[in-house]
């Protein structure tokens, strides 16, 4: 298995990671009553609850094209060294994105997400 493909399954294991630390937190806010009902009126997640769960969102959204470009990369035969370390970018980028996200640093926060995108790139790139 190439190291995009095993990359593939780690970023998906760090977005299960960060759902269940965002369901932990908006638990810990409004308790499980409310989360289990259906969710009328829920209140807005604050601070790092708020925050866990932006980033899970975050990284849905990047997910997907991430696993598009590693799927097609793989699937075409044009997964190399250079797709390789795209997905190296995005996998390190997107666990450092979490984690200075939930503790709340802005402007690192947005140059880290930054080099995640350079990172798809690297692997888009090679597809074109």
């Amino acid at each position: 298995m190439s190291i995009d493909l095993k990359l593939l399954i780690w970023s998906a294991v760090l977005a299960l990671m960060q759902m269940a630390v965002a369901v932990i937190g908006a638990q810990m806010q409004v308790g499980l009553p409310p989360l289990a009902g259906n969710r009328e009126k829920l209140p807005d997640m604050s601070g790092w609850a708020g925050r866990a769960q932006r980033a899970h969102g975050n990284i849905l959204e990047s997910l997907v094209m991430f696993a598009i470009l590693v799927l097609v990369a793989n699937a075409t035969g044009k997964a190399n060294a250079m797709t390789a370390l795209g997905a190296e970018l995005f996998f390190w980028s997107r666990l450092a994105y979490a984690l200075i996200y939930l503790i709340g640093i802005p402007w690192v926060r947005t140059a880290v997400w930054s080099v995640s995108i350079a990172g798809l790139l690297l692997i888009f790139v090679q597809l074109i």
